[in-house]
Order: structure tokens, then C-alpha cells, then sequence
């Protein structure tokens, strides 16, 4: 076959697969930002009322980029818990890679308490391939954006672990202020560990 055929033929295909995963996770009317190479998909309570009922485990896992059955598993568990309470909720973005339409990882707020304008603010990338490439630095700059402007958030804070240093480095990035340590504060693998505590206040977020 005739090479410029075939590259003819792959940008073809290539444009249906992205057409088909765009439509398919567009279903409902989900908001987006969006920044140089990211999409931000917002997913709140709703939404994920909407997806947990309507879709199938193999949706659910090509929304969430996820790959094993206890990876869902664990997402269900999170769901049938339950996510908010009477006084707090949350907020999360999930990062598509516009260049492959992949969902590589996840940022937003949760402890969020609308009644006193605060939230925390967790954020993770999925696989190790995803990192050291900025990916997380430029969803950050758009998501703080909108905790304050959309969410009217006066205050984010950002509970990280001290040895987590590409977290520590991002919140001083954003200019988070380190505000004290949390002695055991969290367990990993059931062994008490400390948190480092950072605030961010409104009037002192240069967006």
C-alpha cells in the first residue's frame, strides 16, 4: 500500500478514536477547562451520581483511566460510603491528555466546607509516565483559579506528606505557606505517619 495512503488511512482512524471517546464521555454536559495540553473535566456529586448509575463497569473504568477490577472496586467503595456529608463535599477534575485523550490523573477538592469557604485540595497522576513532564503544575494553576473565582473558596489548604518533596515543591510554587506539622496525622500501610499543613488565602493568590 502506497505510504501516504497509509498515513491517510491512520489519521483517519485516528480521528474517528478520538471522536468516539469525546462523544462518549461528553454524554452528560460536563464542564471543562481548559489549559496548553489538558483537559479538565469537572465531576462533581451529581455527575457522579449520573456515571454510577447509568454506567457499566467498563465505562466506569474508561472514565476513571482506570485498568483492574480492584481499582473499580475501590471507586465503588468510595461511592457507596459516600463522598460528602450534611456540611462538606467535594469538587474533582480529572486531567485529559488532549493529545491522546487519556485520562492521566486527578485534581480537586474535597473537606469542602461551603459555609466557611475552605477546602483542601489533593491531586495525584496515575502512572509514573505521566510525571516530571508539568502535568500537574499547569492543572493546578487553572483549578486554584477556579476554587477561588467559581467556588468562592477564601481559603485552600493542602495537607502533604514531608517526604513527598514534588508535592512540597508545587504548593510553594503556588505560594501555599507552611502553617505547622500534623504529628500521625495519616496511616500508610497502617503506620502513623505526619502531614505537613499549607494555607492559601484569596488575597494572597496572584492568578
Amino acid at each position: 500500500m502506497n505510504t501516504n495512503i497509509k498515513t491517510q488511512m491512520s489519521i483517519f482512524t485516528t480521528c474517528i478514536l478520538i471522536t468516539f471517546v469525546i462523544c462518549y464521555f461528553w454524554r452528560m454536559d460536563f464542564e471543562i477547562l481548559h489549559t496548553e495540553r489538558l483537559l479538565l473535566r469537572k465531576s462533581s456529586i451529581e455527575e457522579f451520581h449520573y456515571i454510577f448509575k447509568h454506567y457499566t463497569d467498563e465505562e466506569l473504568k474508561a472514565f476513571f483511566g482506570l485498568t483492574t477490577d480492584e481499582e473499580l472496586q475501590k471507586e465503588k467503595d468510595k461511592y457507596t460510603n459516600g463522598y460528602t456529608s450534611y456540611n462538606r463535599s467535594f469538587l474533582l477534575f480529572h486531567l485529559i491528555d488532549k493529545a491522546t485523550q487519556q485520562n492521566i490523573g486527578a485534581c480537586g477538592f474535597h473537606n469542602w466546607f461551603a459555609m466557611h469557604s475552605r477546602s483542601e485540595i489533593g491531586y495525584h497522576l496515575r502512572h509514573d509516565v505521566f510525571k516530571q513532564k508539568g502535568f500537574m503544575k499547569e492543572a493546578l494553576q487553572a483549578i486554584i483559579a477556579y476554587g477561588f473565582n467559581n467556588m468562592n473558596l477564601n481559603r485552600i489548604e493542602a495537607v502533604i506528606s514531608p517526604k513527598n518533596e514534588p508535592s512540597l515543591k508545587l504548593a510553594k510554587h503556588y505560594n501555599f505557606k507552611e502553617e505547622g506539622l500534623l504529628k500521625e496525622h495519616y496511616c500508610v500501610d497502617g503506620v502513623p505517619e505526619d502531614s505537613v499543613i499549607f494555607g492559601l488565602l484569596k488575597k494572597e493568590y496572584a492568578a
